[in-house]
């Protein structure tokens, strides 16, 4: 690994910063020091890699490229340190359950990992899981990528695993007439997906009738979806890392190519900040969701 060098294309695609940052910063900062293969392409040394990662991440928190830039590493991580235990004192209750499945996946025992959140399903039944257990265990586990404790790799897996657990539940539950017609996607660049099955899973259970996209569908085709299933409401999930400068005016640039009759709701922890909503209703948590779901029904009886 040390002797690892990555193109910029894979920085690019590892750390969220685009190539044209990378240059000015190079240009300007003179950092990152990329070294030039045989084609006289930029490579990165992983150290370099690593230290742009963790620069993106503090820049996602308010800071400035600039002075990032220009502070030591040991400082970078006083400040990714300082933050996680800003987080920790937060925190409204310590869940020493949760604190025992973050063991699991830092551990790397997705076994164990499975079984102890099968268990928790079965106790708590589907809609208790995803709001006690699912979306306070996902809120740990992004403070914990952001500030160092958990490795992508870590994060990824214990997406995958809570991934596959959701749809296995989605799929028991019974079927029959459903409505309203809900289509759940994300828009291009927005590629985490736990806040859209948790969704999927509440409004199944209210039966709603949940048509899963996936991310990162083109505008164009989220409403081309919207008219060939006769949506009622189209949800969108914003994670965190989302950028918010650029919500608002997909909100609008959406809504233009929608069904007039077709609601425009956009959630996750993306959207706390959100003013501007192009006649989006911005939901900011998963009770708000099964709110604005009654509240929906009660304006179409």
């Amino acid at each position: 690994m040390n002797t690892a060098t990555f193109n910029i294309a894979a920085v690019e695609r590892d750390t969220g910063l685009s190539k044209d940052v990378l240059r000015m910063w190079e240009r300007r900062y003179g950092f990152p020091v990329p070294s030039r293969d045989s084609n006289g392409e930029r490579c990165y040394p992983a150290e370099q890699v690593d230290r742009l990662r963790q620069i993106k991440r503090l820049i996602d928190l308010g800071h400035r490229p600039g002075k990032l830039i220009a502070t030591p590493q040991d400082e970078l991580g006083a400040l990714t340190s300082r933050r996680s235990k800003s987080a920790t004192m937060n925190a409204a209750v310590d869940d020493s359950d949760l604190g025992e499945l973050l063991a699991l996946i830092k551990q790397h025992d997705a076994a164990a990992y499975q079984q102890a959140m099968q268990q928790r399903l079965a106790r708590q039944g589907l809609q208790r899981f995803v709001q006690d257990t699912v979306a306070p265990l996902t809120r740990q586990v992004g403070e914990k990528w952001e500030d160092g404790s958990f490795e992508v790799f870590e994060e990824h897996l214990y997406t995958e695993l809570t991934k596959r657990l959701l749809r296995q539940a989605i799929a028991t539950l019974p079927g029959g007439p459903r409505g309203p017609r809900v289509l759940l996607t994300s828009v291009p660049d927005e590629q985490h997906v736990l806040g859209l099955l948790m969704v999927e899973a509440l409004f199944a259970l209210e039966g709603a009738e949940c048509i899963p996209l996936g991310t990162q569908m083109p505008l164009l085709e989220i409403g081309r979806a919207a008219e060939a299933h006769q949506a009622d409401i189209v949800a969108l999930s914003f994670s965190l890392a989302f950028p918010q400068r650029q919500i608002p005016g997909l909100l609008q640039q959406l809504r233009l190519v929608l069904p007039e009759k077709t609601v425009l709701w956009a959630g996750g922890g993306g959207v706390t900040r959100v003013t501007r909503t192009g006649d989006a209703e911005l939901i900011t948590t998963l009770d708000d969701a099964l709110e604005a779901l009654a509240t929906w029904r009660l304006q179409h009886t």
